[in-house]
């Protein structure tokens, strides 16, 4: 009997280890769409981790602040207080220029073709792409005290802080870590 309730507790005990880390530490998420192309596809699934400290260039888990009920996928690039500005592809942040070396696949895919291979799921994508003039439009925006900008990497299509605004801090639900669907493309998330 003794024996019997051994087993059990130790049971017991990791099921609530599991149910206490899937409530406060990490959480399983989809990416929806393709406005994190080619960094994340649309279908993959990826795990977060809800404790981390938020880094420029971390790729989060969100709420839309236009649609409370929907979580996005996107990359910070703005922290509080940040000057940010994108002009000719160029982004620079509180003066100084930043590398985005994540964009390079689709930067190349533009000058060569203005993404018209990559749409061609959608045509109307390849008319975004092809009457832009850059990869990512120009702004210049100066984020909030307690708030961030985020983008997709899929700049020409990616619904972000350019449309919704600014991300409360308080909005931002995981730093992803980890990409588990397809099992073809396991990986760690280095941002």
């Amino acid at each position: 009997m003794k024996e019997f309730i051994k087993n059990w507790g130790i049971f017991f005990l990791l099921v609530a280890i599991f149910i206490a880390l899937r409530v406060f530490v990490i959480a399983p998420v989809s990416v929806n769409g393709h406005s994190m192309d080619p960094t994340l596809a649309d279908g993959q699934k990826l795990m977060t981790y809800q404790l981390s400290t938020i880094d420029r260039f971390d790729i989060v888990t969100t709420k839309e602040p236009d649609d409370l009920d929907k979580l996005a996928v996107k990359r910070v690039i703005g922290l509080p207080n940040d000057h940010v500005q994108m002009e000719d592809d160029v982004l620079t942040v509180n003066g100084e220029e930043v590398d985005e070396s994540y964009l390079a696949p689709y930067k190349q895919e533009f000058a060569e073709d203005k993404m018209q291979n990559e749409y061609t799921y959608n045509p109307a994508f390849q008319e975004i792409a092809g009457n832009a003039d850059n990869f990512t439009n120009d702004f210049t925006y100066e984020v909030p005290e307690g708030e961030y900008f985020v983008l997709g990497d899929n700049r020409l299509i990616s619904k972000d802080s350019r449309t919704f605004g600014f991300v409360d801090g308080s909005m931002i639900e995981g730093e992803v870590a980890f990409r588990y669907w397809p099992l073809s493309e396991i990986s760690i998330i280095n941002n």
